[in-house]
């Protein structure tokens, strides 16, 4: 009992500090910043929207893109990466009548040492031609009307050379609202949207979904050729355009404006989605996912198990030494404030999903649905099944370390 006491102590005090000092990762208060005033000249832009097999979604999500009413010059390319579902004659009718320039490139199969969805993005950005900025965005994804008018508007006005919006992800079913919050709540523990966004702050990312990137400084940076083989190659791409000595100002927040419309509604769809990537996030090391899991079952687990025992030892007190009861007490005590903390810590996102806040406190049990999920993303790549995405397995080792350090 005493080891349990001490293991709640410490991970209460933890969660005082990752509330307190992790960069208010759990506060979704990062939004898109307004402008005073618009540009002198709105600058062109061109969407790369890379596409395998997406005909079923681009009927909810194209339209919205095509259909932005920004001031500039502004083209969608949108790029066949080896569809076989007729996703390129899908986004040719549904761009007819639009008014709005759509081209169809073919990615074709990527070269070795590249991931595919990187592959699908530089030929989506040589089919471009000369822009100003490059709005790469998924084939899942929604715009609000005047989405993209804001992004550029916020970019220009800041002086910022990417801005990415955390597209919202749908919560519509039952495993979608138990899982999906906390996927956007652990990446913003991981990479906390604030020090993203201070300009000296080592910490780099963005969300994939929406990435408006100064076309000049990713040249600048080395292209996407620099970051070839990520398979997270949003954070990879962040990380490129933050990394010394450039150092560019970089910008990443919340919003409602942005949406995916990709549906999860079995937990094995979720599941695949998430242990598709765990362990590349990992560098697949061994010592980070031993440390991963031991992290989660700490900060997570502990303090609800203990909160747990420790009142259930305290109510069944009758002849248990006094020792004993003390520590039991320190149980409940720190383990009921670790949990209440870890509670106080999600709500802000479940109100960001429209979501009641009793859900707050299953957290851990999400946490440990999490941790299942890298281990499974462990075994997959030790399996040879790492990075499977609608029938490409990507090698596994192909890139994240080269993503990072390139």
């Amino acid at each position: 009992m005493p080891f349990l006491a001490g293991a709640a102590v410490l991970a209460a005090i933890a969660w005082a500090y990752l509330l307190a000092g992790h960069g208010g990762y759990w506060r979704t208060d990062q939004r898109l910043p307004r402008a005073h005033r618009d540009p002198a000249e709105w600058p062109s832009v061109v969407a790369v929207v890379p596409a395998r097999n997406e005909a079923a979604v681009l009927p909810v999500t194209l339209p919205t893109l095509l259909s932005q009413d920004y001031p500039g010059q502004f083209s969608v390319v949108l790029v066949d990466d080896g569809s076989t579902d007729g996703t390129a004659g899908t986004a040719a009718a549904l761009s007819d009548g639009t008014g709005r320039a759509l081209r169809i490139a073919a990615a074709g199969d990527p070269p070795a040492g590249w991931a595919g969805k990187v592959h699908a993005m530089a030929e989506g950005l040589r089919a471009a031609g000369e822009c100003d900025y490059v709005l790469f965005t998924d084939a899942d994804i929604s715009y609000a009307p005047g989405t993209l008018t804001m992004l550029v508007r916020g970019a220009v006005a800041d002086n910022r050379v990417i801005v990415s919006q955390m597209a919202l992800l749908r919560a519509d079913c039952g495993w979608e609202r138990f899982i999906v919050p906390a996927f956007t709540y652990f990446f913003a523990q991981l990479y906390p949207f604030r020090r993203v966004n201070r300009p000296g702050s080592r910490t780099a990312a963005a969300a994939g979904g929406c990435m408006l990137v100064r076309r000049e400084a990713l040249t600048s940076a080395g292209g996407l050729a620099r970051i070839r083989g990520a398979r997270i190659d949003d954070v990879a791409l962040g990380g490129l355009l933050k990394r010394p000595p450039s150092r560019a100002r970089c910008w990443l927040g919340f919003t409602t404006q942005v949406r995916s419309r990709r549906p999860y509604p079995r937990l094995a769809d979720l599941w695949d989605m998430i242990a598709r990537s765990a362990y590349t996030q990992l560098r697949y090391s061994p010592a980070l996912l031993a440390g991963t899991l031991g992290g989660l079952l700490w900060l997570y687990a502990v303090p609800p198990a203990t909160a747990i025992c420790g009142l259930a030892v305290a109510a069944a007190e009758t002849s248990v030494a006094a020792g004993t009861g003390l520590a039991a007490a320190w149980c409940a005590a720190a383990g009921l404030a670790g949990w209440l903390l870890m509670a106080v810590s999600y709500l802000p996102v479940l109100r960001l999903y429209r979501l009641p806040p009793w859900r707050a406190p299953i957290l851990p049990v999400i946490a440990l649905l999490y941790a299942a999920m890298t281990a499974d993303s462990a075994r997959r790549h030790y399996a040879g099944r790492g990075g499977e995405w609608k029938g490409r397995t990507v090698p596994a080792r192909s890139g994240q370390r080269r993503a990072n350090q390139p």
